[in-house]
């Protein structure tokens, strides 16, 4: 017999056979089971926490996988994933050729939409309501369950003015709990605020305005009214939204105390919710924290450094910046687009800003890169941090893109940082002044130097560093990948070793041209290395470089291949794409 009623469920037509007044004994054991699994497995706890009666209410009055149902972002879909056929698997979460942390096509019916990336969801939503007109299918339902922080983005709000003049059945779930990460900002945020304490006019309503049939705010944790609300706008036709207040880390006290910490804590005891203590053992940094340090030294040195995140201080470690200095550091919500071009636009009158985005996130703001910045030759300071393969987020967070679409864009100077001595120094060197805007890239997670805070030293644009000279075999590397092949030489014989070279291109552009026909004129293979893809990126720029120079060597391109590369562990997934040490070795023993 099962011993509660979630293992009765296999699939939401189970969870509507319930008897209603049953449905709260269900969302305590569903937000258990979530909060048992991710204290050992970790992963992101609070939002779907936050969303357990949620789930439960639109599934259980939805016919779904018929009637559509997209979640923004994905972060809060563990619920909908166990009550969807994934319960026994859920362990999984995450792990290499487990299931995926987010919402994943390919991996289950009820995942209508594959989402990572914030404000997507009334965009495909209402594609699929549009598409169901066409096919004369007017009773099937369509439902975006969308954040506060993730509606204030541009990208749902050309989604809502286009909603807004059709007659298609499209819902909005607007799920206001005041964060997403961090902390909500911005105007539309203060407003929400407003109408959580029921001081907004009636008649102010930016979502009437906009022709959604509004109502709420409704208590997102109240089953009965969420089913009855739901019931009710069922039966109404075209664009609708509805206002749902939530708590984010609901039933776990530190989570709904501490929402920043615990939108993805890592490992905790599940019954008293501490986090797993850290080891006394002295670390090297977070390549982040060492970013948020020396920014804020600069700019007690130089007061025209500004900071810029979009909506994530701290994951960036701008939140340092912003402490030190909170009228020089802005947060601009989940804009991408705008960060980049309000950057710019500091950038013009003087200012030296620090733009700080996440690899994969930048791909949100290509035009504005190329038209706003690099053709006006603004000198602006990109940071990319979680630059390369990000590990158990999967393939909507790898930051693997970033050296080949940046490679093409004139006036641009890229540089990839082989240590954290490094990361300092160019960023002290990018604050005295560029006449071109530089993309600095650097991986998530830790460093390798303990005693890293050096004095400043100014570094030579476009200038390669001479690693290791060797005889037959150069690798040429970029970033921090550099220490995997290290590793690798370092377990050769000592005649093996001898024969190699290694040499840290920091680079991409301006390449340095003079290492290179040093290297091309002393070697006979030329392996280059990259935590990037292998099209476009350093492989391929030395492979151009080769064949203008009519250089005959064997070149042999080591990075990320032709691929999507799911969720892992880092290492794992650096084994699998041929870059980890032992990977590298296998193929220099392959060519000696």
């Amino acid at each position: 017999m099962p011993k509660n009623i979630l293992d009765t469920i296999q699939s939401p037509k189970d969870l509507r056979k319930i008897q209603k007044q049953k449905l709260p004994q269900l969302a305590q054991e569903l937000r258990d089971f979530i909060i048992n699994i991710v204290a050992t497995k970790e992963g992101h706890l609070g939002a779907s926490l936050g969303v357990v009666e949620l789930t439960l209410a639109l599934h259980y009055v939805f016919n779904t996988p018929e009637d559509l149902l997209v979640w923004d972002v994905g972060h809060q879909a563990y619920g909908h994933k166990i009550i969807t056929g994934r319960k026994d698997i859920f362990h999984t979460n995450r792990q290499l050729r487990g299931i995926s942390g987010f919402p994943k096509r390919d991996e289950s019916e009820y995942d209508t939409f594959g989402v990572g990336h914030s404000s997507t969801a009334i965009s495909a939503a209402l594609g699929m309501a549009i598409a169901s007109q066409f096919k004369g299918d007017f009773a099937k339902q369509h439902i975006a369950v969308i954040g506060d922080a993730s509606i204030a983005s541009g990208m749902a709000f050309e989604a809502l003015n286009h909603a807004g003049v059709t007659d298609c059945n499209l819902l909005v779930i607007l799920n206001d709990n005041a964060i997403g990460i961090d902390p909500s900002v911005g105007a539309l945020k203060n407003y929400f605020t407003k109408v959580n304490l029921d001081v907004a006019p009636e008649t102010d309503n930016i979502f009437e305005a906009l022709n959604f049939d509004y109502s709420g705010p409704v208590d997102g944790h109240d089953l009965d009214i969420l089913i009855s609300e739901l019931e009710r706008l069922k039966k109404i036709t075209g664009p609708k939204l509805l206002h749902v207040i939530t708590k984010k880390g609901k039933g776990l006290k530190q989570a709904e105390e501490n929402q920043v910490v615990y939108h993805a804590p890592g490992k905790f005891d599940a019954l008293t919710g501490d986090l797993e203590p850290k080891s006394n053992d002295s670390l090297p940094p977070k390549f982040q924290d060492v970013f948020g340090i020396t920014l804020v030294k600069l700019a007690e040195k130089n007061d025209k450094i500004i900071g810029v995140t979009p909506a994530m201080p701290t994951g960036s470690s701008l939140k340092f910046m912003m402490d030190a200095y909170p009228k020089r550091a802005f947060d601009v919500g989940i804009a991408e687009q705008h960060a980049v071009t309000f950057s710019a636009g500091l950038a013009t009158q003087g200012f030296t800003v620090f733009c700080n985005i996440y690899s994969t996130f930048l791909q949100r703001a290509y035009d504005q890169v190329i038209h706003d910045v690099c053709l006006q030759k603004i000198p602006i300071v990109f940071c990319l941090d979680r630059a390369g393969l990000v590990g158990e987020d999967g393939a909507t967070h790898h930051g693997i893109f970033d050296l080949a679409f940046l490679n093409c864009i004139p006036n641009a100077i890229i540089f990839a940082p082989r240590n954290e001595v490094e990361l300092q120094n160019i960023m002290y060197t990018a604050q005295l002044g560029l006449p071109l805007p530089i993309f600095i890239r650097y991986p998530r997670g830790r460093g390798r130097i303990i005693d890293w805070e050096k004095p400043f030293q100014k570094m030579e644009i476009g200038k390669g560093e001479v690693l290791k000279e060797g005889s037959e075999i150069a690798i040429v590397s970029i970033g921090t990948i550099v220490n995997n092949a290290l590793e690798a030489i370092y377990r050769l014989s000592e005649t093996e070793n001898e024969k190699v070279g290694i040499f840290d291109m920091r680079y991409l552009k301006t390449i340095d041209e003079d290492l290179l026909h040093h290297i091309f004129r002393n070697y006979k293979t030329i392996i280059t290395l990259e935590d990037g893809t292998i099209k476009g990126g350093l492989g391929s720029s030395i492979s151009e470089f080769g064949a203008k120079n009519i250089y005959k060597n064997r070149i042999v391109q080591l990075g990320i291949p032709d691929i999507f590369p799911e969720h892992g562990s880092i290492e794992e997934l650096q084994d699998i794409c041929g870059i980890s040490s032992e990977k590298i070795l296998s193929t220099i023993q392959s060519f000696i």
